[in-house]
């Protein structure tokens, strides 16, 4: 009985192995599949930066000014971030550019050869509306004193409605 049970789990698996196979697709298949364009990305941010570190390498002058370093220590982002990312054809570019008050385009994108534009969006609801971006940074020490002076914080960080577009040139 234990054979025969075998053989039915063996052929059932055998089965879905082959039902489940990937086959490839032929272009004139392809150019007939449509979808919705466009990707979201949605995040949940919580990054730590041990320190971040400035140094001035300039030399000691006759007055011993010049070097020494301040260092920004336990760096902290949190928040949620969403985005959308979409595809834009030049005229759809150049439209959304000059709704967001660009009036030329053509110091940064040429509107005579320039291409597809890929656009970051922040949009303007979030799904958990209020979560905005905070940053803060425990400490602010110079050269490699212990003593700080103080901490600094950005709450609420409120990037909605941001838009941010890549392109080639």
């Amino acid at each position: 009985m234990q054979i025969v049970k075998t053989a039915i789990a063996a052929a059932l698996a055998t089965l879905a192995f082959s039902a489940s196979a990937m086959t490839p697709i032929q272009d004139a298949e392809l150019s007939t599949v449509s979808g919705q364009d466009g990707v979201s990305i949605a995040a949940n941010l919580n990054i730590k930066i041990d320190s971040f570190v400035y140094t001035d390498t300039d030399a000691l002058d006759a007055n011993g000014m010049g070097g020494g370093s301040v260092s920004f220590n336990g760096i902290k982002v949190n928040g949620l971030i969403a985005a959308n990312i979409d595809i834009l054809s030049k005229n759809s570019f150049l439209a959304a550019a000059g709704a967001a008050g660009v009036t030329n385009p053509g110091t940064f994108y040429n509107p005579a050869t320039g291409g597809d534009v890929v656009q970051i969006a922040i949009p303007q609801s979030v799904v958990a509306d209020g979560h905005y971006l905070n940053v803060s940074v425990d400490a602010i020490k110079m050269g490699n004193s212990a003593a700080s002076f103080g901490s600094v914080a950005m709450n609420q960080i409120d990037m909605r409605g941001t838009t941010v577009w890549i392109f080639a040139h």
